[in-house]
């Protein structure tokens, strides 16, 4: 007799991941790699994160539980960091430190929507956001950017066809475009929700990582908003698991409930460590001007073939490219150029299912070597295809 298996076992692969994986293997067996498969910075924390980290660990406490929603302290200072950068006063309390910020999309949805609900997602996206949905049993309701679009999605389609969701998540910068919403297109979205009785998550992940003045929070415009941001990706801290969620009052005591039967708490050390992160913004923003560079670079070095009608790139670090000319098979595309060049990428069916088979993801989030390697791989192995 087969044995009961949740149907949560049929939601596909993290295809980035997947990559890693095999990058890593082919790595550890002796080969020469570049990743551009996942948005990681190549940088390490701030020394004063790490220090903080290393001092915490002489004390007891520190090695014990947090508080299901977080450390007071790290809490409050994410609070100023609102007032610091978006000049935003912030109730603390309304703050949720997740082990990273994927835990703070099932906290999001499981607080705000039951089994059978439906949440609008613009394709291409992150896979994580639709992956997640099914397995908690919401329906993701797909709604396409694209290029004619300026890569955003048409809310007012959802009144015309009497379709309009129960909730809407939206990223800016997005991955896997890289793409940032203007202010009054932010502004536009968090009306809409308001009128409409539609719940807004905002995924913030990438604050702080634009070319051109710092992106408007959607706590600007609303306090219906649930706000998801992350020490992975401006904090140069990933593999630390830690996130943060700014949740609307009414959201708090079940989201609390929540974080307390599914994970007890976050990573008391780590988040004694994040407390440091706030004092180093010149620090961190110093890296921006590499990541634009490392843009540019991939612009100017990569054939017209190989980009087409790529995203505009204004922030988070990926260049969303369409390979339409050379492909329409993503996955195997990718995996020919990882096995022949050593050059790790995402296929776009990661990211939509539609038009993903004709594109691929680039993070650029590494060296600036690393990016002239690439460049220089690609292009050989393209000319060897007889391109």
């Amino acid at each position: 007799m087969a044995l009961k298996v949740s149907r949560a076992s049929e939601i596909p692969a993290f295809l980035a991941m997947q990559v890693m994986k095999r990058a890593k293997e082919m790595q550890a067996a002796g080969g020469d790699l570049v990743h551009l498969e996942v948005g990681q910075p190549s940088t390490p924390p701030p020394a004063a994160v790490s220090n903080a980290l290393q001092a915490s660990l002489k004390h007891v406490a520190s090695h014990g539980y947090s508080v299901g929603l977080g450390l007071p302290e790290l809490r409050q200072r994410i609070g100023q960091h609102y007032q610091d950068w978006y000049q935003l006063p912030l109730d603390w309390q309304r703050i949720a430190v997740t082990p990273g910020s994927s835990i703070g999309f099932a906290i999001a949805f499981l607080s705000a929507f039951d089994k059978g609900d439906r949440i609008a997602i613009a394709t291409p996206g992150y896979p994580a956001y639709f992956n997640l949905m099914l397995a908690l049993g919401i329906k993701p309701q797909l709604l396409p950017a694209r290029a004619a679009q300026n890569w955003m999605p048409d809310l007012e389609s959802l009144v015309a066809t009497d379709n309009i969701p129960d909730g809407l998540l939206l990223a800016s910068p997005a991955n896997p475009t890289g793409v940032v919403m203007r202010d009054d297109e932010l502004e536009d979205v968090c009306r809409w929700c308001d009128k409409h009785g539609v719940r807004l998550i905002m995924d913030e992940i990438y604050h702080g990582l634009t070319f051109g003045k710092r992106s408007k929070s959607a706590l600007a415009c609303t306090d219906n908003a649930i706000i998801i941001n992350s020490f992975s990706k401006y904090f140069c801290m990933t593999g630390w698991r830690l996130g943060w969620m700014v949740l609307p009052e009414d959201l708090v005591p079940t989201a609390e409930m929540l974080a307390q039967n599914m994970y007890i708490s976050a990573a008391t050390i780590n988040q004694l460590g994040a407390v440091a992160a706030f004092d180093c913004y010149d620090e961190l923003d110093a890296h921006i001007p590499r990541y634009e560079e490392n843009r540019d670079l991939l612009y100017r070095g990569l054939p017209a073939e190989f980009l087409g009608n790529y995203a505009p790139s204004d922030g988070a670090f990926y260049l969303y490219a369409d390979v339409s000319a050379l492909t329409n098979d993503s996955i195997a595309f990718a995996d020919r150029i990882l096995t022949d060049t050593g050059v790790a990428m995402t296929p776009g069916v990661d990211f939509d299912a539609v038009d993903g088979p004709s594109h691929m993801r680039l993070s650029y989030a590494g060296s600036t070597q690393d990016m002239k390697k690439a460049v220089q791989r690609l292009n050989d192995w393209l000319a060897g295809q007889g391109r």
